[in-house]
Order: structure tokens, then C-alpha cells, then sequence
């Protein structure tokens, strides 16, 4: 167990797309020892992640999309499929949520439900990720959705039964973290 941290140096190392900072800091031991070291931490942001299900049809609605970093780590084609998110951008998590739905997946949603919040990647990102879930029915499709053209997002919107997106999960067609924790929760809840 670690006490009395203090942050003695902080170096911004990039700020071109987000803040890359190296951080150095002093802490006790329990037997007191005192040490240093130096980590890096990416701040992103906070963001939210959503996944919307329709209980009577069993189906999920998630995304398909190329991400660079799992491109470069082994994904042949870069595509990723998962749960609709966002970075909250000054904005609460359940107003991000919403409009990150709609631009994305073309659904007007009004009411959703925060199930949890986590680091996702704490060894190295500052991010706390709020998870929500929400129904959709097919009568709140208001567009296309497809992403903000001004972000140059190309997303693509697709339509799953959730045993088959376990499958993908099994499969390894799914590889997403977010997702696969919201798809396991409606799953293990009975949600769907």
C-alpha cells in the first residue's frame, strides 16, 4: 500500500490531439520507505458509452468503425465494432449520450439508465467512462445517423440479436472492452 503521494514534476510531452503528460511523484511505503518514479498518462477526457437494446425484437444496435490503434496493433482492417460513445466535452455524461446517439446511430433516445462508471485503461489513461443503457424502438429512428460529418466520422450502424453479438464475442469479432461489458451486462441482468 502506497501513502502520501505527491506529484514533484509534471512535463507535457504533446498536446497535439489530447494532453501526453509524464508525471513524476514521491510516495511512502508502508514500512516507509519513500520512492520516486515517473509514469506517462494520456488525458483524454471523460467520455460515455451506451448500448441501446430493443427487448421484444432481442437486438442491440452497435457500430462498426475504423480505429487507427487497432490497426496498427493487429487488426487487419482496422474496422472495430462497438457500443456507441463520446467524449463528454464539458457536457454531463447523460446529455453526451444522447446527442452522441443520435449523431451516431440516428436514434432519438430521451430516457436512459447509468448502470456503472470505470477506468478503463488506468495504467496509462486518465479516463473515466460512464455506461449507459437504453431501449430503442424502431419508431425513434429520426436519420441515418453515421457520425458528425464535421468530425469525419464513417460509421456504420448495425442491427444484432444479442445471442448473436455473444457469439461475436466468443468469436472474437467483438473485441471492444466497452462493449463487451454492456453486452454481458443486459445479458447476465436479463435486460434482453
Amino acid at each position: 500500500m502506497i501513502q502520501n503521494v505527491k506529484i514533484t514534476d509534471t512535463q507535457i510531452l504533446s498536446d497535439n490531439w489530447y494532453i501526453l503528460k509524464k508525471i513524476t511523484y514521491r510516495y511512502s511505503k508502508k514500512n516507509g520507505e519513500v520512492l520516486t518514479q515517473s509514469r506517462e498518462a494520456y488525458d483524454r477526457g471523460n467520455g460515455a458509452t451506451i448500448l441501446l437494446y430493443h427487448p421484444e425484437q432481442k437486438t442491440v444496435i452497435l457500430t462498426r468503425q475504423f480505429r487507427l490503434p487497432t490497426y496498427i496493433n493487429g487488426n487487419e482492417s482496422g474496422m472495430l465494432i462497438e457500443a456507441c460513445a463520446g467524449l463528454l466535452d464539458n457536457e454531463n455524461a447523460e446529455d453526451c449520450i444522447k446527442r452522441e446517439t443520435e449523431e451516431e446511430t440516428g436514434y432519438k433516445i430521451s430516457k436512459v439508465r447509468k448502470i456503472f462508471e470505470a477506468y478503463m485503461s488506468p495504467g496509462s489513461v486518465t479516463e473515466i467512462l460512464h455506461f449507459f443503457i437504453a431501449e430503442y424502438r424502431n419508431d425513434m429512428k429520426v436519420s441515418e445517423g453515421g457520425g458528425a460529418e464535421h468530425e469525419e466520422e464513417n460509421i456504420e450502424v448495425l442491427e444484432i440479436p444479442i445471442d448473436q453479438a455473444m457469439a461475436m464475442v466468443e468469436s472474437g469479432e467483438i473485441k471492444d472492452g466497452k462493449t463487451i461489458l454492456l453486452l454481458q451486462f443486459v445479458k447476465l441482468k436479463g435486460v434482453v
